[in-house]
């Protein structure tokens, strides 16, 4: 029976939402925008687009073919290189014309949709980390459409207003916690964080055990920059209270695959400003 209310339905909704707001930044642009760097090293736009119709191209592959995925990503994740076939595909996509680029973003991001859609209950499907129920993996597109469309908006000099999709963010950067220890060969730590973040609306949405003796605190968007490494750590207002809450504010990691490598402090940051204190223009 094909899955295409509830809890799915809503995500697949949201997922749509994002990434049209991410293809309203490039629709329309001159061919020339496209080749505008990005805050990623190496990354210009039409490689940021790219990267994401790659990623939909794999997710669709592992919907519809399972274990020709999981062959296809052993092979990859064990190359001595492990990591470089993302790059590969955005380099791919990104030597495309824009408007071929942004139709096979379109048309591989609907398919995804409908095949996501037509799993049957309780289906997981396989990944570069954890296997994932088909709710999961659309709310890991709308994770990663989110983090790139934050870059692109960057090199555009546009300015996103946060919404409340960042919730599914925040929760997948909190149940990635432990995989981002273990990507890096470390050992998670063993009781819960409790994470209490301020959305967009002055919401709070909170994870983890009320009373743990070690939380993050902060706005969502902080924590979602964070997690999906697209600031450093000390660019943050976030708050750790304990030394491993810390530690994984230093490594946290919201997507699969090998560790990331982060982003460097802003300029702006002055000499001898602590950790989790970003400075204000007036004040620089």
């Amino acid at each position: 029976m094909a899955v295409s209310q509830g809890v799915l339905g809503e995500v697949l909704a949201e997922l749509r939402a994002e990434s049209a707001e991410v293809e309203g930044l490039v629709a329309g642009l001159p061919h020339t925008a496209w080749g505008a760097p990005t805050p990623a090293a190496g990354w210009t736009v039409a490689h940021q687009i790219a990267h994401l119709a790659w990623t939909d191209q794999r997710a669709l592959h592992a919907a519809t073919d399972p274990e020709g995925f999981r062959r296809e990503a052993e092979a990859q994740l064990a190359r001595p290189d492990a990591g470089s076939f993302i790059d590969e595909g955005a380099e791919d996509g990104a030597r495309l014309p824009p408007d071929e680029l942004l139709r096979r973003w379109r048309a591989g991001r609907e398919a995804l949709e409908a095949a996501l859609a037509g799993l049957a209950p309780g289906v997981r499907l396989p990944w570069y980390g954890t296997a994932m129920s088909a709710a999961s993996m659309a709310t890991a597109r709308i994770m990663e459409t989110w983090a790139h469309g934050t870059d692109v908006a960057e090199a555009l000099g546009v300015v996103r207003e946060p919404t409340d999709r960042l919730r599914h963010v925040v929760r997948i950067g909190v149940r990635a916690r432990d995989f981002a220890y273990a990507v890096r060969g470390l050992e998670p730590p063993a009781e819960p964080f409790r994470v209490e973040v301020t959305g967009p609306g002055g919401q709070v949405w909170a994870h983890g055990p009320e009373g743990a003796a070690q939380s993050v605190t902060g706005s969502a968007l902080d924590f979602c920059l964070l997690v999906t490494q697209r600031v450093h750590r000390d660019d943050t207002g976030l708050r750790a209270e304990g030394p491993d809450a810390e530690r994984w504010l230093g490594i946290a990691q919201a997507f699969a695959g090998p560790p990331g490598v982060g982003r460097a402090p802003s300029p702006s940051l002055r000499p001898g400003v602590p950790p989790g204190r970003r400075v204000l223009e007036d004040e620089a």
